[in-house]
C-alpha cells in the first residue's frame, strides 16, 4: 500500500481491496470512536488495543511508512528520467488493469443500481484526471487540507492520494521533497490533516460499506477503471503558460497543467520494455492475490485439520 500511494494515479486502497484486508481496515479505523476514547482515559489499554484492532493497524501502517520512506528516494530518481517514469507507470498500469477484475468480482450481485454506481465512479475518476493542477502552496492550513483530502483518497480504491496532491499542487513538495528530506515544517501539518481525515472518513465509509456494500464496491471499481487514464504510460506533459505563450516557472520548475495521451510506437525497443513492465505489473497482482488467498485459507483452517 505504501508503494502504491507514492505513485501518482495509484491507490493504496486498491491493494488493500485486492488482498482482502480492505473491510477489516475500514472497520478498524472506524473503531476510533467514543468507546475508544473512554478506554484511553480509563487507562484500559488492553481493551483499547482489542477494540481498535491495534496489532493489525500497527503492522499495516508500519509497512506503509517504511515503504513510503524507502521508495520515495528511489521514485524521485525514476520520475526525473522520462524513460524510467514511463516504465514505472507501465508497471502500475498493468497492476491496476488486472485489479479491475479482482475487485469487480467481489460484488455479490450485479444489478442496474450497481452498474450505475460503476459508471458514476468511472465518470468522477475521469473528471478528476482532467482537472488543472493548482500551484504549490506551503501554508500551514493548506497543508492540513492536503492531508485530509489525500488520506481520504488514499483509502478509496482507484483514487490516488498522490494524484490528488498533484491536482492540489503539492505532490512534489510533500511526497518527494519533504519525505526525502524529512522536512517537518511540511510533514507535521500534513500528518495532522491525515489523522483527522482518516478517522472522520472511515466513520462515513464504514457506514456506507455496512449498508450498501455492493454499490460501494461497484463505485470503487469505476474509480479504478477511470484511474487508468491517469497512469497511461504514453503521455506528454502540458505546461502552464501566461498570456503571451511563455511557460510559467515556479521554483525553477515548469508547472504541469495536464497531459496529452498518445499511442505507443511499436517499432522502438522502449515501447516493448514498457509492455514488459505492464505484464510484470499484471503478474504481481496475480501473485499478491494468490498469496492473500493462501493466507485467508490458512487463517480459516480448523485446528488439527
Amino acid at each position: 500500500m505504501g508503494a502504491a500511494n507514492v505513485i501518482p494515479g495509484v491507490s493504496g486502497g486498491t491493494i488493500a481491496l485486492i488482498t482482502g484486508i480492505y473491510e477489516k481496515l475500514i472497520y478498524s479505523l472506524k473503531s476510533f470512536d467514543l468507546k475508544a476514547i473512554s478506554y484511553l482515559f480509563k487507562f484500559q489499554f488492553k481493551e483499547l488495543a482489542e477494540h481498535v484492532n491495534l496489532r493489525f493497524l500497527i503492522a499495516l501502517f508500519l509497512g506503509v511508512g517504511v515503504s513510503i520512506v524507502s521508495l520515495a528516494k528511489l521514485f524521485k530518481v525514476l520520475l526525473e528520467n522520462p524513460d524510467h517514469e514511463k516504465w514505472l507507470m507501465a508497471f502500475f498500469f498493468g497492476l491496476i488493469l488486472v485489479s479491475i477484475y479482482s475487485v469487480g468480482r467481489t460484488v455479490s450481485k450485479w444489478s442496474p443500481t450497481t452498474i450505475i454506481g460503476l459508471v458514476v465512479g468511472l465518470i468522477i475518476a475521469v473528471l478528476i484526471s482532467v482537472l488543472t493542477p493548482a500551484s504549490e502552496n506551503a501554508s500551514f492550513i493548506y497543508l492540513i487540507l492536503c492531508g485530509v483530502v489525500a488520506i481520504c483518497s488514499m483509502i478509496l480504491p482507484g483514487l490516488s492520494g498522490s494524484f490528488v496532491l498533484i491536482i492540489m499542487g503539492n505532490y512534489k513538495l510533500v511526497m518527494v521533497d519533504a519525505v526525502s528530506e524529512f522536512n517537518m515544517k511540511v510533514l507535521i501539518p500534513v500528518v495532522i490533516g491525515s489523522v483527522v481525515g482518516l478517522i472522520a472518513f472511515s466513520q462515513i465509509l464504514g457506514w456506507v460499506f455496512k449498508h450498501y456494500r455492493d454499490l460501494t464496491i461497484a463505485s470503487m471499481t469505476g474509480f479504478i477503471i477511470g484511474s487508468l487514464s491517469i497512469i497511461w504510460p504514453w503521455k506528454n506533459a502540458v505546461y502552464l503558460m501566461d498570456e503571451t505563450g511563455v511557460e510559467l516557472i515556479r521554483k525553477g520548475k515548469k508547472i504541469v497543467s495536464g497531459y496529452e495521451w498518445y499511442f505507443p510506437d511499436f517499432s522502438i525497443s522502449h515501447t516493448w520494455i514498457a509492455i514488459g513492465f505492464i505484464l510484470l505489473g499484471a503478474a504481481t497482482i496475480y501473485l499478491i492475490e494468490r498469496f492473500a488467498n493462501t493466507q485467508n485459507d490458512s487463517d480459516t483452517t480448523p485446528e488439527g485439520a
